[in-house]
């Protein structure tokens, strides 16, 4: 077989920073051919390809997915990594900011498995990983736009996975704790130490332990579709 055929290929959305960015070097570690797509690509990268495109435009989207599949492959995994996080009292949350949390999140996830699934149930296989959050399962003060938006992305995963699973398409969902990224600011409450104190772990979550849960599910999970796994230090149980 070719090195074309023969190689894995991986597309990480969101892996210009943070978890998403764990997950792609992680998986080129493991000997993914991995390309990213970031709304804000790093110019440093290491990965195969990284397009700059907004996740929330299903136009976009497939046009990356196209230049993906002619420049690297078929695209044998799908990790739907991008989003981002804000901390508002449910009444102050405006319309623009419901949506756009909404289409980032769910419709991210959305427009990239669209994009991917007619040629993954074409060649009769693929792997598609939705990154959720426990706030998706134990709920926020504050969050409730962002936990809303992960939530319906469980629903999302679950559904797909009960649609393609007979046609050979894994999708699962990893829903981290907080994790220690950017993303969180340094005087989030997650931070806190008496938050951590209440974490049987006593810690947040690193962005390798999330990728090394996704790299399960991609790699040795096989028997796992429509499961959401939670690397979150023991924040739900």
């Amino acid at each position: 077989m070719s090195a074309r055929t023969s190689r894995r290929v991986a597309l990480v959305t969101g892996a210009g920073s943070g978890i998403g960015a764990s997950i792609a070097a992680g998986l080129g570690a493991a000997g993914w051919t991995v390309a990213g797509i970031d709304l804000h690509p790093a110019p440093d990268t290491a990965l195969a390809l990284m397009l700059a495109a907004d996740v929330a435009d299903a136009d976009a989207v497939r046009t990356a997915v196209s230049r993906v599949e002619a420049e690297l492959g078929p695209i044998d995994a799908l990790v739907s990594a991008a989003g981002h996080y804000a901390i508002t009292p449910v009444a102050e949350i405006t319309h623009e900011q419901w949506t756009r949390m909404l289409r980032v999140h769910l419709g991210g996830l959305v427009n990239s498995a669209r994009a991917v699934l007619p040629s993954m149930v074409e060649r009769g296989g693929g792997s598609i990983v939705a990154i959720s959050s426990e706030l998706a399962i134990g709920g926020g003060e504050g969050e409730a736009h962002y936990a809303a938006a992960k939530g319906a992305a469980i629903g999302l995963v679950r559904s797909l996975a009960a649609e393609f699973g007979s046609r050979g398409v894994r999708v699962n969902a990893v829903a981290p704790g907080p994790t220690d990224t950017p993303l969180l600011a340094a005087d989030s409450p997650w931070r806190a130490p008496e938050y951590l104190a209440t974490l049987p772990a006593r810690r947040l979550g690193r962005p390798d332990e999330v990728a090394a849960v996704v790299q399960f599910l991609l790699e040795e999970g096989t028997f796992c579709t429509g499961e959401v796994l939670s690397p979150n230090c023991g924040a739900v149980i």
